[in-house]
């Protein structure tokens, strides 16, 4: 080929490519424009198409930010609790027979076990939530901060019903985590679980929210709420009562549970959501006691054969299949074979999404609820009730109020004849629960419910703990105990006579 030739071939070539990239442009605009006009379609059509976020906003997974803000607030939990001995000296008749009643007793040195958890620190002078079974029949409760600093806490109050706890310390200037709104979640947004697993100290772990509202069952009052937030974030054991935050760092949830055969993360993880959470502080916070709402009943989740059964054109809301005489649900006018589909506008899909939304609210708050009834809908009003069947605000009830007696701290000299280590005394008797039951002054308690008694404040929260229990057997107090002459005395108080 002459040099004229290859010319016109090198140019040709060039020719064909220009084209080539040209044809390709214009493909490519053309399609991204159909695209783009496609999206704009969909968004015209459908406007909670809007809502699915953007590749890119997917991409962002920094959690630097959110870690910074909430690890500084979550703190070790520490307690030390009495083990439960099955026999002991002082349960065991056979003592009695070979020794004589007034015969001083050897102390035993009662095992203590130690245990830990995590906790949140809700307010800058040291109010701490955490979850019930951590703190449970703890004597010491010793908190110790992300800085090192350690303090004991006292225990305001419980709610095993959410399995929730308040903790206070004498503390200010603290860091806190401020609450944020789990009914905002959505399934698939990133989480962070901090807290203190296998007592590793300030441990951040991320994952997504897996579900919302569920029941698990692991709570054991009669009233329980259970309206978990899953996660697949890690939490294993000392994570319970532990910060679940979203990625700005707001506190969503309380790490409560995990789901495994082994004890350890199985990529199961439960938390109370902070929708409880707040309602419970607040009222721990103010009058010592949750005020329950009750809206009077027997309830379950719609199933394919329940749905066929009652003739249902639902599988959502929650099924009523008993209502309470004189409860709230009967005053409104509910009946049985009602599916409640809304609380005050909030959409209802299952019995633990009922829960959650009643548990929000006190004793004489009147809510609005939408139901089925004969697959029409309807809208009543109830006027919420607290379990004693009225609309009184329910106050953690003093001790010596409701067993009619008085108490005080056993002194050094009963507890050299007596050879005592601890015990808590009856100071006086008047009308109550003592009097009826033949327990005279003097008598000095040592175990209730198979549970020594250190102090007063002990002894006041057993008995919080039997009153606000939702158990006919739990509201059963065992009594064991000495009077000062040696003998040694058993009762069995009933709080619901």
């Amino acid at each position: 080929m002459n040099k004229s030739n290859a010319l016109k071939a090198i140019g040709l070539i060039a020719l064909v490519a220009a084209v080539s990239v040209a044809t390709a442009h214009f493909t490519v605009k053309h399609v991204t424009a159909n695209y783009q006009e496609q999206q704009n379609d969909q968004l015209r059509l459908n406007p909670a198409y809007a809502h699915f976020a953007s590749a890119s906003k997917a991409a962002e997974t920094d959690f630097t930010l959110a870690a910074e803000l909430s690890v500084h607030a979550v703190v070790h939990v520490r307690t030390k609790s009495a083990v439960n001995q099955n026999w002991n000296y002082f349960a065991d008749p056979l003592f009695d027979f070979y020794f004589g009643p007034h015969m001083s007793r050897p102390q035993i040195e009662t095992p203590m076990r130690e245990g830990a958890g995590s906790g949140v620190i809700i307010t800058n002078d040291g109010y701490i939530v955490t979850n019930n079974h951590v703190v449970e029949g703890s004597k010491e409760i010793e908190i110790t901060l992300n800085d090192k600093r350690t303090f004991p806490a006292r225990l305001i109050g419980t709610d095993p019903t959410t399995d929730i706890a308040l903790l206070k310390i004498e503390a200010t200037d603290l860091p806190i985590i401020p609450f944020g709104d789990s009914d905002a979640l959505k399934i698939g947004e990133w989480v962070l679980a901090v807290g203190n697993p296998f007592n590793l100290t300030s441990t951040v772990t991320a994952g997504i929210v897996s579900a919302k509202a569920r029941n698990i069952d692991i709570l054991r009052s009669d009233l329980k709420i259970e309206s978990f937030i899953q996660t697949d974030a890690a939490i294993n054991p000392g994570n319970s009562g532990g910060a679940l935050v979203n990625t700005r760092g707001e506190l969503i949830g309380i790490n409560t549970a995990i789901a495994s055969q082994t004890g350890t993360f199985a990529g199961c993880g439960f938390a109370v959501p902070s929708s409880i959470v707040s309602k419970v502080m607040s009222d721990l916070r103010q009058f010592g006691v949750v005020q329950r709402a009750v809206l009077g009943v027997r309830m379950g989740d719609i199933t394919s054969e329940l749905a066929k059964e009652k003739d249902l054109n639902t599988l959502k809301g929650a099924y009523i299949g008993e209502v309470m005489p004189e409860s709230a649900a009967e005053k409104a006018g509910l009946k049985a074979g009602d599916v409640i589909t809304k609380i005050n506008n909030t959409v209802i899909n299952s019995a633990a999404e009922l829960q959650e939304q009643v548990g929000r609210y006190r004793p004489g708050n009147k809510i609005s609820i939408e139901i089925l009834r004969n697959n029409k809908t309807q809208t009543v009003t109830a006027e919420l009730k607290n379990t004693l069947g009225n609309t009184d605000i329910v106050k953690s009830s003093p001790t010596s109020e409701l067993l009619g007696a008085k108490f005080k701290e056993i002194d050094s000299k009963t507890k050299a004849d007596l050879n005592l280590k601890y015990g808590i005394q009856v100071k006086s008797v008047s009308k109550g629960k003592f009097q009826g039951h033949g327990i005279k002054t003097g008598y000095i308690i040592l175990r209730i419910n198979n549970q020594p008694v250190y102090s007063v404040n002990e002894l006041q929260a057993i008995i919080d703990k039997a009153v606000n229990s939702g158990s006919e057997e739990e509201k059963v107090l065992f009594i064991a105990g000495v009077y000062p002459n040696g003998r040694i005395t058993h009762y069995a108080i009933n709080l619901a006579d």
